[in-house]
């Protein structure tokens, strides 16, 4: 988790250095629906190993999301929103509906 003292003293700021890359926010959003593992993360979205590694871990280091680890051959690996994360669910559904909204009332202009 990031210290206070690392964190802007605008809290807009500080939101959109936790969640403020395109992956962190699609992560989240899937994340909202169920628990995933790795691999179905990475073919939902189209990322690359790398990038979905450093960003669930960065995730993970601020506290926003979980990473289970079950005992078992082969292991198995779960991720899923922490109490925080779930917290930002609004934030999300805010997004969706402004996109939603933007996409309709714009869409012969795009």
């Amino acid at each position: 988790m990031k210290r206070k003292e690392d964190l802007p003293v605008c809290p807009v700021a500080t939101t959109v250095q936790l969640i403020g890359n395109k992956w962190k926010l699609l992560i989240i959003q899937n994340l909202l629906v169920r628990p995933w593992r790795f691999n179905e993360l990475q073919k939902s979205l189209e990322i690359s190993q790398k990038v979905l590694t450093d960003n669930l871990r960065s995730m993970e280091k601020d506290g926003l999301i979980i990473r289970t680890v079950f005992d078992e051959v082969p292991p198995k690996v779960e991720y899923s929103l922490s109490e925080l994360g779930e917290s930002m669910k609004p934030i999300i559904c805010s997004l969706e509906n402004w996109g939603t909204a933007y996409l309709k009332n714009h869409k012969d202009k795009i």
